[in-house]
Formats: C-alpha cells, sequence, structure tokens
C-alpha cells in the first residue's frame, strides 16, 4: 500500500479557510453598519426630540404673549409662521426615522445572513481540518505499521544470519575433530 506523505486536499482546506476568514471580516463589517445605522436612526430620533421641544417653547412663549397682551400680530404671525415650519420638519424627520428603520431592517437581515455564513464557512472549514487530522492520525498508524515491519523483516534477517553462521561454527567445530585437533570424537571415545 503506497501512502502520500502530502495531504491531497490541502488545496481545499486552505481554500476553506480564505473563505472562512471572508465571510468573518463580512460578517464583521455588517455589524458596523448596522451598529452605524443605529446611531443614525438615534441621532434622527434626537433631532425630532429637539424639534419637539423646539415647537413647545414657541408654543408657551406665544401663549404667553397672548395672555399677557404683549402679543403683537407681526410677532404672532411669525411664530405661527415659525410652528408651522417645526411641524413640516417634524414630519420630515418623521418620514427620515421610517426610512432609517427600513435601513436597519435591511442591515439586521444582512447581519443574519453574513452569520449564516460564517457559521456554515467555519463548519466546513472544521470538517476539512477534522479530515485531515484523521488523514494525518492514519499516516502516522501506517508510517509506524511499516516501520514495525521492516524492524520484523530486519530482525529475521539477522536472526536467520546468526543461524547460518552457527551452523557454519558447529561444522567447523566437527571439522576440527576429526582432523585430530585435540578433541575426542565419538568414535574415539567409545574405543570403535
Amino acid at each position: 500500500m503506497k501512502i502520500s506523505l502530502k495531504y491531497r486536499l490541502q488545496p481545499l482546506l486552505e481554500i476553506k479557510e480564505r473563505a472562512k476568514k471572508k465571510a468573518e471580516i463580512l460578517l464583521a463589517k455588517a455589524m458596523a453598519r448596522l451598529e452605524e445605522e443605529k446611531k443614525r436612526l438615534k441621532k434622527l430620533e434626537e433631532e425630532k426630540q429637539e424639534i419637539i421641544r423646539k415647537r413647545k417653547e414657541i408654543r408657551r412663549h406665544l401663549h404667553e404673549h397672548v395672555c399677557t397682551g404683549q402679543a403683537k400680530v407681526k410677532e404672532s404671525n411669525f411664530g405661527i409662521n415659525f410652528l408651522k415650519r417645526l411641524e413640516e420638519e417634524e414630519k420630515q424627520k418623521d418620514q427620515q426615522i421610517e426610512q432609517q428603520k427600513q435601513v436597519i431592517l435591511d442591515c439586521e437581515t444582512q447581519v443574519k445572513r453574513a452569520r449564516r455564513e460564517y457559521i456554515d464557512a467555519a463548519r466546513e472549514l472544521k470538517v476539512m481540518q477534522k479530515h485531515k487530522e484523521l488523514w494525518r492520525k492514519k499516516l502516522q498508524l501506517f508510517l509506524s505499521r511499516k516501520e514495525e515491519d521492516e524492524m520484523d523483516e530486519l530482525g529475521n534477517i539477522i536472526h536467520q544470519g546468526r543461524i547460518q553462521m552457527g551452523d557454519r561454527g558447529s561444522s567447523g567445530m566437527l571439522h576440527r575433530i576429526k582432523r585430530g585437533s585435540g578433541f575426542a570424537g565419538p568414535s574415539e571415545l567409545t574405543g570403535v
């Protein structure tokens, strides 16, 4: 069995890593835009409250002048026109606020979509990383078994070599006995 030492799906793993980073950046941008739009809505609402405050103040001022008899026709007309203009501004702010609320809903939808894409990309990357880890463990097991097999084979070769050397050593000893090298052979011991 031949096994590659290089993870064959590494390019795909790198693509998944880049996809996750891209999704993470898009999510961060979508969330930042949502926060900006919420701040803009808050500012519009504050501007509307300021218009309402000014209207109340002008009404109170006009009411005081009318009640005390200090009001002049010209001032009263000016005040009434100013109130009408403030009412128009308030209506415009209401429209802007409604439009901004719609923008915020759109941004929230984009954040949800970006979050879903990020979660999917992270999940796909995790699957690939887990696959690579299993491949690495399988490779280690394969290499370990291969090393064990090679060590067993080497041990057998050494053992066979020792056996063969031992046979020569015994036959060499028998050869010396037969030549009369001082060792008594079986026939010499029995006297036959």
